[in-house]
């Protein structure tokens, strides 16, 4: 048997969704009939749609556990073919932060709480308990790869899984932090206050509450340079923390506002902004 199809239905028996790869780490091409999204796509990508082909089409929508299809005829021209076996770390709830070179390994030694980790060809890759949205590109040399996505299988790695961490989920908050010239983006003037006419439901002190905001408004505003997107999200993400055992409303809306008030000022555009601090509140529920 194949070394490959060997691998993956060692990782199908343990209710790991495999796929091969062909040669330089990518999916093999889909086939006529879903080329160009012909087929409507599978019901399990972004865009659900009608197609059932058991070719390996698709990508990361093609790992399966099916012993049938990974070893059935229409997959048996790509195992003869391929260079290398991924699986969909999603499919498992589970989230691979792929760190490509050394500087990235060092961020992430630095930055995210040890987990199970597995040496790559060039860095490693951390794999956390919990899926998120993958992500590209996030940092120098940092993909998160999770749902809708794919990772190359290159073992079961060494240590303890740990729960996926909040700094990782921010990662994936896609911003720009300095608009063009260096000028500040424009913030909305007319901002309501947060008090107890806004959250009548809240269990908090309205000195607690703003003693709260203000530390987290001061973390956003350090990030000069870069990163005050991220720092927004997890700001609202802490925030919506501490009223998680209110009778609500709490006013959180109100809160977030000026989360996303302070990062425009430090040159987040609105969109982006408003995304991450909606994303940071609705993380904590």
């Amino acid at each position: 048997m194949n070394t490959h199809l060997s691998t993956a239905l060692d990782l199908a028996n343990r209710s790991v969704p495999a796929l091969p790869l062909r040669a330089g780490k990518v999916p093999f091409g889909n086939c006529p009939a879903c080329r160009d999204n012909a087929c409507g796509g599978r019901p399990n990508m972004k865009t659900p749609g009608p197609c059932n082909c058991p070719a390996p089409c698709h990508a990361w929508a093609a790992a399966t556990t099916d012993p049938d299809t990974i070893t059935g005829p229409t997959w048996s021209t790509a195992w003869k073919q391929a260079a290398a076996v991924a699986y969909h770390p999603g499919g498992i709830g589970l989230t691979v932060v792929d760190l490509d070179h050394a500087d990235a390994v060092t961020w992430a030694r630095r930055t995210l709480p040890a987990t199970r980790t597995v040496p790559t060809t060039r860095g490693e890759h951390w794999i956390y308990l919990g899926a998120m949205r993958s992500a590209n590109h996030v940092r120098d040399g940092v993909d998160i790869k999770s749902t809708m996505s794919y990772a190359r299988w290159l073992g079961p790695g060494t240590g303890t899984m740990t729960v996926l961490p909040d700094v990782a989920r921010g990662l994936a908050v896609k911003e720009e932090t300095t608009s063009p010239g260096g000028g500040v983006v424009s913030s909305p003037s007319n901002q309501v206050t947060w008090d107890h006419r806004v959250a009548t439901g809240c269990r908090h002190t309205e000195r607690y509450v703003r003693t709260g905001l203000e530390r987290g408004l001061a973390l956003v505003r350090a990030r000069r340079e870069s990163g005050a997107g991220s720092q927004a999200f997890g700001v609202a993400q802490f925030i919506a923390k501490q009223h998680t055992d209110c009778p609500g409303p709490c006013g959180l809306d109100v809160l977030g506002q000026q989360v996303i008030t302070t990062a425009m000022s430090m040159g987040v555009p609105e969109s982006y902004a408003t995304r991450a601090v909606s994303n940071g509140l609705a993380g904590a529920a």
